[in-house]
């Protein structure tokens, strides 16, 4: 019994220090994953603005191809305040100047993007075409509206 006895000690000690060896390496290379950032996941911050989407650097959805009118993206209402071939990747260039209507559709038209494009922004896709209608209605609506997509177009990632 006692030699069974010692020739079980140095194969645990032996098992136990080959088990502790590998953990500490398994430890040693999660934290290494964890300090180094993701290639794959990282994202420049203008890369939901009207701005980024009207340079084409990145494919738009299939739900909203660039030559989509603003006509039949936002419906009838943007009729009235648009022209009727004016098409979403023109929406997105187009020149602010001091109307609040064009600042509107150029957020609008990114939001929509982004709703089609990025997981996690905070308005679904029948969400901006509903607030684009019901900005349409009045320049002050359409000011707080424009404001709204901007702060969401700008802090999405």
């Amino acid at each position: 019994m006692r030699s069974a006895s010692l020739l079980l000690s140095p194969l645990i000690l032996t098992l136990f220090f080959t088990c502790s060896a590998a953990m500490s390496s398994v430890t040693t290379t999660t934290i290494t994953l964890k300090r180094q950032p993701g290639f794959l996941y990282s994202r420049s911050r203008e890369r939901c603005t009207p701005q980024f989407w009207s340079s084409k650097r990145e494919a738009w959805p299939r739900m909203v191809p660039q030559t989509s009118t603003v006509l039949n993206v936002f419906g009838s209402g943007a009729f009235e305040r648009y022209r009727s071939d004016m098409t979403l990747l023109e929406s997105t260039a187009m020149n602010e100047d001091a109307n609040v209507f064009n600042k509107l559709l150029k957020q609008a038209s990114a939001a929509l993007l982004n709703s089609y494009a990025r997981k996690g922004f905070p308005y679904s896709a029948w969400e901006v075409k509903t607030l684009m209608i019901q900005g349409l209605v009045s320049e002050d609506a359409a000011a707080r509206l424009t404001k709204r997509f901007s702060i969401a177009n700008d802090a999405c990632i």
